[in-house]
């Protein structure tokens, strides 16, 4: 079986490479990657530049991982990371290629979440184009395909490792720091995350296995074990103090969790002519998470995820083991400036 993988560099792609370093038993795996960083890896800058002549070829299993994640794309930039790198990629599939496309949870949208009207029920430009390379995939892609759908990517479930500390650990660090002094959404909404591992063992089964007949889909959710947004912030601020106990250091405070109506009502016409430079950056992270700490509703699993909060704790732990320095920061106390 030849398999090509694309964003081998990545946090779920690296995780994939792994596995199926493992698990793949007589697999032929082409790792692809922008900057490549170990022997096996092909360099390839996908969208951008045709691909090498040595990945055209006929591919039984063409996994795509490649995409950018960073929530603060313009739609152009969002076009050429994510839709235009799909498009390269299934130039290279044919009718028998098993295309397995990874997605997001995300991408069936929520109404009112778009932080910009033109992404429509989409919360950024990340979410949009993912919805638009699966247009893509399934409409160009004449052969099978499966498509894995995570939601918010943390650590792996034995140890909370996970290869690139971004996303949602912006937020930890936020709310470890004090930079955040509060999260803004819903107390009692749904906050969806996935192990990084087994987000992989998904993609890897699917490459692995027997090709569906039609299109699958691949849900990874907790559905009725999802976390509430308070019991997040907990968790986290639990797991973080047990940390800092530790070594002496002393606890950070629960951050209160403030629904987004008297976030936008009240706490910011009040507060934002008096904030500092620092403050009005952390305001633009919170604001960023707002749709996603505020979903009225877990998602629906095809592959559950078995409790989430060890999840978060044991990535939480590993965060600050690889960040000691931020982790044992004393939160400073928001103060007023002069207008």
């Amino acid at each position: 079986m030849k398999i090509l993988l694309t964003g081998s560099g990545g946090v779920v792609g690296s995780e994939v490479l792994a596995q199926l370093a493992t698990f793949g038993d007589g697999a032929e795996v082409t790792a692809v990657t922008r900057r490549p960083s170990r022997p096996a890896e092909t360099g390839w800058v996908l969208g951008a530049e045709p691909a090498p002549a040595e990945l055209r070829r006929h591919w039984d299993v063409v996994i795509h991982s490649a995409a950018s994640t960073r929530w603060t794309m313009t739609k152009e930039e969002a076009v050429a990371a994510n839709v235009r790198t799909t498009e390269a990629v299934l130039e290279l599939a044919d009718a028998d290629t098993h295309v397995v496309h990874i997605s997001t949870a995300y991408v069936d949208g929520q109404e009112g979440a778009g932080q910009d009207a033109e992404y429509g029920p989409y919360r950024n430009g990340y979410e949009w184009s993912k919805a638009e390379s699966e247009e893509v995939v399934r409409t160009w892609h004449a052969g099978p395909l499966t498509i894995v759908r995570p939601p918010l990517v943390f650590g792996r479930a034995t140890d909370g490792a996970i290869a690139r500390l971004s996303g949602p650990y912006a937020m930890v660090q936020s709310l470890v720091s004090g930079l955040a002094p509060a999260l803004v959404g819903d107390p009692n909404g749904f906050i969806e995350l996935a192990p990084v591992d087994q987000v992989a063992e998904v993609i890897v089964a699917a490459a692995l296995g027997t090709p569906p007949a039609a299109t699958a889909v691949e849900t990874i959710a907790a559905g009725d074990g999802c976390l509430r947004v308070s019991d997040m912030v907990a968790v986290i601020t639990r797991t973080i103090n047990e940390w800092r106990a530790e070594r002496g250091i002393a606890p950070i405070p629960l951050a209160p969790v403030i629904p987004a109506a008297h976030w936008h009502g009240f706490f910011l016409p009040l507060s934002t002519p008096h904030l500092s430079d620092v403050q009005q950056r952390a305001v633009e992270l919170l604001s960023m998470f707002e749709s996603y700490t505020s979903i009225p509703a877990p998602f629906e699993p095809t592959k559950k995820v078995l409790d989430p909060g060890a999840v978060l704790a044991r990535s939480v732990r590993w965060w600050a083991d690889a960040k000691p320095r931020h982790a044992k920061r004393l939160p400073e106390p928001w103060q007023l400036v002069p207008a």
